[in-house]
């Protein structure tokens, strides 16, 4: 394996994850937001799961998104 190929491939992966995911979360939030189903102060529980199957990985993150 070569370490570098990997890492960039890597970071390049998370930035697709992270900017995409931003996107996604916001158009959510808004919709949400405008039909009603959510407040302002309201503070979202969010679960992000990763999964590579051909290593058996399955890396789960657990937050909290503040609309205020």
């Amino acid at each position: 394996m070569d370490e570098e190929t990997f890492n960039l491939q890597l970071r390049k992966f998370l930035k697709k994850v992270g900017v995409s995911s931003q996107s996604a979360i916001e158009n959510a939030v808004r919709e949400a937001l405008a039909a009603g189903r959510i407040g302002e102060d309201e503070v979202l529980k969010a679960q992000m799961v990763l999964t590579i199957e051909a290593v058996g990985l399955e890396h789960e993150v657990e937050g909290e998104i503040a609309l205020n």
